[in-house]
């Protein structure tokens, strides 16, 4: 085998595995975001067990609205695990034209790249719908604490209230 042919292939393989640094990346995402939607759907079987519990009809909106967000997040993350998935997809497709292109003949022109291109274009998407999901998160667990707090004054407001009234 002459040497260059030696090497075209080595330029060949070295062309397949650099998509694997994005599948790498890919993964790494796609196991967050699997491990956030899980994060969720346990989330929302509290609130919706507390709203089975709930009779306060003020309290039930507070958690219909909780359920609302919960929804919301768990669309996001879905999307962008989707998205993800179609990621890997032209990443692998992005090795296997490659391949396929040099073993037609460099005829495949531009077909590797656009794959690539579009590998990237999905991992970008993705990031932003997980990006929103996490701005969710912290909007829920701010809106949380914050209900949370303000019941804990009512409580001390009303303690302090039957103290005086006792004495």
């Amino acid at each position: 085998m002459p040497q260059n042919a030696a090497y075209a292939h080595y330029a060949i393989l070295t062309a397949m595995l650099a998509p694997a640094f994005f599948l790498t990346a890919t993964g790494s995402l796609l196991m967050s975001a699997n491990n956030r939607l899980a994060r969720v759907i346990d989330r929302l079987r509290m609130v919706l067990k507390e709203l089975e519990d709930a009779t306060d009809p003020q309290y039930r909106a507070v958690l219909e609205g909780r359920i609302a967000m919960q929804r919301r997040r768990s669309v996001l993350v879905l999307r962008g695990s989707q998205l993800l998935y179609l990621a890997i997809s032209f990443f692998v497709g992005t090795s296997l034209a490659v391949a396929a292109d040099a073993v037609f003949g460099y005829r495949l022109t531009v077909m590797p790249t656009v794959l690539a291109a579009l590998g990237v274009l999905a991992l970008f998407a993705a990031s932003l719908f997980l990006a929103r999901e996490s701005m969710l998160a912290i909007q829920a667990i701010n809106e949380e604490m914050d209900h949370r707090y303000m019941v804990a004054r009512m409580r001390r407001r009303e303690d302090a209230g039957t103290e005086r009234g006792s004495q």
